[in-house]
């Protein structure tokens, strides 16, 4: 893992976002109640799928899932993996279990905070996946240092996945973009970037669904990109 320096401006120490939107109703006030402590990563100690889902099982990783649409979408695609998804934003959170809920998935964890703190838990090596869609941007330039796509994040992700394991990254960002290009380029002793031409980068590949912010990303014209990098 890269050495970095406290205060280095490539590392970042914590999540930053907004933590709470809209009030919750009832119902969705229930669901952080009843069923988000049924299915919460624990507080503290090692993050295993022994430990999650009581079986050693291929992991998934994803942070910042935004409503919870592709996470529900892969942990339904695939039964028999362990799905980890992390999220600041506890109406995001109240989405992803309402997803979990009416679908029925037994192999989806949540953690409403920050992934950092999470995926440091995590055993080296023992990830398969691991999902950046759709970060906040951050893009004035004094801001830069809280993109999750910085060398910190980019070293804990490499330590973590399993060689061969693959980190996916999308983003209608084109600031967020180059800055992602430009990092991921500082790492390629670690990521080999999957990609035969433009095509590559601009069609959504296989078992990659439509989020909500990608789709509101094309009602406003904007381009989206998506990137698959495996472990080398």
């Amino acid at each position: 893992m890269t050495a970095h320096k406290p205060g280095d401006p490539t590392t970042l120490n914590r999540l930053y976002g907004r933590s709470q939107g809209r009030p919750l109703r009832k119902g969705q006030q229930d669901l952080v109640e009843q069923l988000l402590p049924q299915i919460a990563v624990p507080d503290d100690g090692p993050v295993t799928a022994e430990r999650l889902f009581g079986n050693p099982m291929p992991l998934h990783f994803e942070i910042g899932f935004g409503g919870g649409e592709h996470l529900a979408y892969r942990a339904d695609l695939l039964p028999d993996h362990g799905f980890i998804g992390c999220e600041p934003f506890l109406n995001g959170v109240v989405g992803a279990l309402t997803h979990v809920r009416e679908m029925g998935l037994t192999n989806v964890r949540i953690h409403h905070g920050d992934a950092l703190e999470v995926l440091r838990r995590v055993p080296d090596g023992a990830l398969s996946f691991v999902y950046l869609l759709h970060p906040d941007p951050w893009p004035k330039a004094r801001h830069a240092k809280r993109r999750m796509m910085n060398d910190g994040p980019l070293a804990l992700i490499a330590t973590k996945l399993r060689p061969g394991g693959e980190f996916r990254f999308g983003t209608d960002h084109p600031v967020y973009l180059r800055h992602a290009l430009m990092v991921m380029r500082r790492h390629r002793a670690s990521f080999d970037w999957l990609a035969e031409g433009p095509a590559s980068f601009q069609n959504r590949h296989g078992g990659w669904c439509e989020t909500r912010y990608e789709a509101k990303a094309r009602a406003q014209g904007h381009e989206v990109w998506y990137f698959r990098f495996r472990r080398l």
